[in-house]
This record gives C-alpha cells, sequence and structure tokens, in this order.
C-alpha cells in the first residue's frame, strides 16, 4: 500500500468555506463518482485544517488529502487515465493554488506507538 499525501491551499480570492465547499462537494464526489478514477483508489481522505488553535500547522495551508492505493502503478494509472485529464486536472485549477500544492508519495509506516497512553 502507499499514500500520496498532499498539503493543499486555497487558490487566491477564494474564502476559506468556499475551499471547503469545493474540495468536499464538488471534487471528492468528482472522484468517487467516477468509476475509471475511482477504481485505482482504495481510500480517499479529506483532512480539514484544525480551528482550534492558529499555531497548529504551517501557516497558510488549508487541508490535506490522503489517497491510498495498492501499488505506485496504481496512481500513475489514476493520472494517466483521461477522465483525470478531462475532469480533475480542469478541477483542481478551480479551487487550489497549484503552484503551492506540496505532496509526497509514502509506502508503508514504522509504527512507534500503536494504541492508547498508559
Amino acid at each position: 500500500m502507499v499514500k500520496l499525501v498532499a498539503f493543499l491551499k486555497r487558490k487566491p480570492g477564494l474564502t476559506l468555506e468556499e475551499f471547503y465547499d469545493h474540495w468536499e462537494n464538488r471534487h471528492g464526489p468528482l472522484i468517487a463518482n467516477t468509476p475509471e478514477l475511482a477504481r485505482h483508489i482504495v481510500r480517499y481522505e479529506q483532512h480539514r485544517r484544525t480551528a482550534l488553535a492558529g499555531w497548529m500547522g504551517t501557516e497558510g495551508f488549508d487541508g490535506v488529502t490522503i489517497q491510498w492505493m495498492v501499488t505506485p502503478a496504481a496512481l500513475e494509472a489514476f493520472i494517466a487515465e483521461p477522465a483525470y485529464a478531462e475532469l480533475i486536472a480542469p478541477d483542481e485549477q478551480r479551487f487550489l493554488d497549484t503552484d503551492s500544492l506540496v505532496w509526497m508519495v509514502t509506502s508503508e509506516p514504522t509504527i512507534v506507538i500503536d494504541g492508547p497512553p498508559a
């Protein structure tokens, strides 16, 4: 299993609520409801930046997405789908500051703590 982890910034001019609305109600469902794209993804997570305290994260980032895929080849196949170029790439331009996108593909984690504190 590999995970695509991306730190997201909203496109200049969008409010935070406009960004979240588009990300959660348009972009996520667009991927999930396009079978030729969704078939490459095991799990797709959207994480909003917490509003609990301003110091909890690098300034300017609005959310994190994590897409779980079986292999790196699944990510390559996802991006190579014609529906990605037709639907997803243009949609990303509508709500993301794509020049500020920070992303990484990770492999299986090293578990350091696994459970509640004693």
